[in-house]
């Protein structure tokens, strides 16, 4: 499925793999993110840390009738607060989404995965 907007000069259609590409570029920005979660736990594993070129593993993105629901699934360092670096992952979700694509999430939701512990 993609994503249908009319403008003045025709239609733009953009994919939901580009979608989830800049929710996954914007949620391993946040601090406190480790990485992306599969989305697949039991066929991936849940321990898999997926790899800078694969942000959109971690995500689903469904659309239905102009509305835009994301699931994004993460992995979270140990020792910071979780509800904090969800609202945080939300509000830069919408915001890159809003940003770059002229597109305005409905739903974000926050799936956490894993906690990992980080050693220096």
């Amino acid at each position: 499925m993609a994503f249908i907007m009319q403008s003045k000069f025709g239609e733009i259609d953009i994919s939901n793999e580009s979608i989830a590409r800049v929710v996954g570029i914007a949620t391993t920005q946040n601090y406190g993110v480790v990485g992306m979660a599969s989305k697949h736990q039991f066929r991936d594993g849940i321990q898999d840390i997926l790899n800078i070129d694969n942000y959109s593993r971690g995500v689903v993105v469904s659309t239905d009738d102009g509305l835009v629901v994301v699931d994004v699934y993460i992995m979270v360092n140990y020792g910071t607060k979780i509800s904090e670096i969800c609202r945080n992952v939300q509000r830069s979700v919408k915001y890159e989404l809003e940003k770059q694509l002229g597109l305005s999430a409905n739903v974000v939701n926050v799936f956490v995965q894993d906690v990992r512990v980080i050693e220096d």
